[in-house]
Parts: structure tokens; C-alpha cells; sequence
């Protein structure tokens, strides 16, 4: 399922909050992790993320483009995605995060144990280093959509868990946008627990399948 982010009034977005239960404690708690962290870039970083509507790599393309961020071609493709996969191995090394290349597209594979405490959609502090080095390098490389998917294990229902795996993207795409990433180059996905790495049968296995992936995807004339 992906998830787009609607166009809204900064005003309710900034004041609003959902209540969810949480599987693992029955507690129900304040969902305030995506307009909390909005409401740190400032007002015109708000308005610019939210109306940014893109819900697939085309329409982020679409929308950078519409920027003013030229399209690559040919043979320069693959070189671009060669310079930007060799500076992020070096910048993000020893951090935990992957970095797999697939084709063209870059994915960076951010492990929910590093990045944000169990069930929880606030990123952990010590991560925010590893994200401002990450921030670094899409600015300097902003011919690519940047693809932020969330990831859940299967304990819990799947509503939950869809809610869970948004929630968890949505504040990795708004600390990017609070560094400066182009909004316009972001879309968002959800997919909780539909797309499995490892069995959830085991704990290695369900931190696993806990995880943010950034999928890095060029900016092409095709």
C-alpha cells in the first residue's frame, strides 16, 4: 500500500494528532512523530513537504523535474549511480545501513533497531549523524527520486502495522526534508508487513524485516 501525503493547511497539520493502541502494550499513545518533526524545519519546510503529493518514483520524476532538476541519459546514467553508490558506501560506513545496488537503483537499507526504538516512530537520536551524512550526499547527487519505505515484522495486526511502517517513513522523509532534500524528489511508501526479508518465525529474523529502506532511483529522459 503506499502512502501519499495529502496537501493540507499547515495550521491543522502543525495542532493535529492521532491516538493509536499499540500491540505490544495495549497502551494507546499521541501519534505527533511526522508534524512534530515537521514543525522543527519551519513553516515554508512544512508547506513544501505537504503539498508535495508525489506517490511513486514517476511522479516524484514528474515533480523534480518540474523544479528544474535535469533528466540524465545514456551512458552518463550509470556513471552518475556509480559516484553516488561509491561516496555513500564511504560516507555510510560502519553505520549499519546497506547499501545494495539493483540495475541502476541504489537502496539503502536502514535496520529498525538502529534507526528507532521498538514500536516506535521517532528516530533514536544517535541515528541523526548517520541521516545528516545521508542528506549530504542526495544533495550533491540531485539527479534521483528518493523512494522512503517502511517496513514492519508480523507481531501485531496488519492495520497496525501499516500505520506503524507510514509513520516510520514519513519521519526519515521529513528529517531529510528538514536538511534541505528537495521535497519535490520524495515519495513515500508504506508497506508494514507485506514484504518480508527474513522469516518472522525467529527474533533475527523479525529485526530483519524491521527496516526503512531509501531507494535512490535516477532522473532519466525515458
Amino acid at each position: 500500500m503506499k502512502f501519499k501525503l495529502l496537501a493540507l493547511g499547515s495550521a491543522a497539520v502543525l495542532t493535529a494528532a492521532c491516538t493509536t493502541t499499540s500491540p505490544y502494550t495495549g497502551q494507546q499513545t499521541r501519534n505527533n512523530t511526522a508534524t512534530g518533526a515537521l514543525a522543527g524545519a519551519g513553516i515554508g519546510a512544512v508547506l513544501g513537504y505537504l503539498t508535495n503529493t508525489n506517490d511513486s518514483s514517476e511522479g516524484a520524476t514528474n515533480a523534480a523535474i518540474g523544479a528544474g532538476v535535469g533528466a540524465l541519459a545514456g551512458a552518463a546514467v550509470g556513471n552518475y549511480m556509480d559516484r553516488q553508490q561509491a561516496q555513500l558506501e564511504r560516507e555510510l560506513a560502519g553505520t549499519g545501513v546497506e547499501v545494495d545496488r539493483r540495475g541502476d537503483d541504489i537502496v539503502l537499507n536502514m535496520p529498525g533497531d538502529i534507526t528507532f526504538a521498538f514500536d516506535k516512530a521517532e528516530i533514536e537520536p544517535q541515528f541523526y549523524p548517520v541521516l545528516n551524512d545521508l542528506s549530504r550526499t542526495l544533495d550533491q547527487y540531485p539527479q534521483t527520486t528518493i523512494g522512503v519505505v517502511g517496513h514492519t515484522d508480523s507481531v501485531g495486526s496488519d492495520s497496525y502495522n501499516q500505520g506503524l511502517s507510514e509513520r516510520r517513513a514519513e519521519s526519515v522523509a521529513a528529517y531529510l526534508v528538514r536538511q534541505n532534500v528537495m521535497a519535490e524528489r520524495i515519495y513515500i511508501e508504506g508497506q508494514g508487513e507485506t514484504q518480508p526479508v527474513a522469516s518472522n518465525e525467529t527474533e533475527e529474523g523479525r529485526a530483519r524485516n524491521r527496516r526503512v529502506e531509501v531507494v535512490l532511483r535516477p532522473i532519466t529522459t525515458s
